[in-house]
């Protein structure tokens, strides 16, 4: 497609203002890549040193597609934070594969200041992705795709909550049908899915997660503030489980597009021979299927072996490295790239068949 791009012109900014509100899909559709999300970032998730910039490919004066980066000493990265599901451009509603391409290219001349450009958390496999990649070509960069994060993901295709439960393994159909009983009498679960009582919610998800096995936040301020922009559009599900001595597990989902999303979820070490982990998921997730009416459920960033046990598919996430082979820093990354995918390469060649994997820790519960 010669030529293409030429019907680009591109700017940056660091602002959220200069960009139209079209340009963003509304949160309760695509919540990942909302102008809410992308504030609650730009407010609560990035390093010092870091700055949003955003790149904006415009076709006779108007915006038709965005490239949300992040510029920092280490290079320029696209928008995401450890929180981030997945991250895709944006483009306008009624723009075709072509200019999205030509949009793309233009993304790529961009890119051609700079050695090299990471974007992570792509979905794989999908046109956008190969429109990306074929654009930053265009633009005479190197492109190489790497494995991110997977994503445990299950499409409920109707099925209500009795019919979601049969498909769950055995062992933890077991597991639930004793833990909820034996816990009947113990504990009590709250949702918090209104500005009304949200903070003492927020408080008891702070005191949970301080309590619990999880590392300390990258970024503390992050999961309150998203939970607050989340509740005021009716996406937020923050479920609580307590027993006599006060929270002791809490899930932290958003519901948008009809698919519902775990973002982080915690329980208290003291209280694990209750096993509050695996009672707050069955709760929340009859709460999701039944009163929600979601289509799917998204367990988020990684490959925790618990949640196999919740959803049966997995995709992969991906990152691209756009390399600049005229810059001498883009050169030695991409030869470190294609070393380590060397070396992968050997790793598979002399695996011993029928050598026993090393297994994946058990989850905590």
């Amino acid at each position: 497609m010669p030529g293409a791009a030429d019907w680009m012109e591109i700017f940056a900014t660091s602002r959220l203002d200069d960009l139209p509100e079209t340009i963003f899909p509304p949160a309760a559709a695509d919540f990942f890549s909302s102008r809410l999300w992308y504030e609650t970032v730009i407010d609560a998730a990035l390093p010092d040193g870091v700055a949003p910039c955003f790149v904006a490919a415009k076709r006779h004066g108007v915006v038709r597609a965005v490239f949300p980066l992040r510029l920092d000493p280490a290079g320029p990265a696209s928008l995401t934070t450890p929180y981030t599901c997945r991250y895709a451009p944006l483009f306008a509603a009624d723009a075709d594969q072509e200019e999205r391409v030509a949009a793309a290219a233009s993304f790529g001349r961009f890119c051609r200041r700079y050695p090299v450009v990471r974007l992570d958390a792509l979905a794989s496999g999908t046109p956008d992705l190969m429109g990306l990649a074929a654009g930053a070509r265009a633009a005479g960069l190197i492109v190489r795709q790497f494995r991110h994060f997977g994503n445990w993901h299950e499409a409920l295709a109707g099925r209500d909550v009795a019919a979601y439960l049969a498909g769950r393994p055995g062992s933890l159909r077991e597991t639930i049908r004793r833990k909820l009983r034996r816990a009947e009498a113990r504990t009590e679960m709250s949702i918090f899915a209104t500005e009304d009582g949200l903070e003492a919610g927020i408080a008891a998800f702070e005191q949970v997660y301080a309590r619990s096995w999880k590392e300390p936040e990258p970024f503390p301020r992050f999961n309150a503030a998203l939970m607050r922009a989340a509740v005021a559009r009716g996406l937020l599900r923050l479920f609580v489980l307590k027993d006599a001595s006060g929270p002791i597990a809490v899930q932290f989902w958003i519901v948008a597009g009809g698919i519902a999303t775990v973002l982080k979820l915690a329980h208290d070490e003291a209280a694990r021979d209750l096993s509050p982990g695996t009672i707050l998921t069955a709760h929340a997730i009859r709460t999701l299927i039944a009163g929600d009416g979601v289509t799917a459920l998204d367990f988020g960033r990684g490959d925790d072996p618990y949640k196999s046990l919740w959803a049966s598919a997995r995709r992969q996430r991906v990152g691209l490295l756009l390399i600049n082979p005229r810059r001498p820093a883009g050169l030695v990354t991409l030869a470190r790239h294609m070393a380590g995918e060397m070396r992968r390469s050997l790793r598979g060649t002399l695996s011993l068949p029928g050598r026993p994997r090393r297994r994946a820790p058990h989850s905590r519960d």
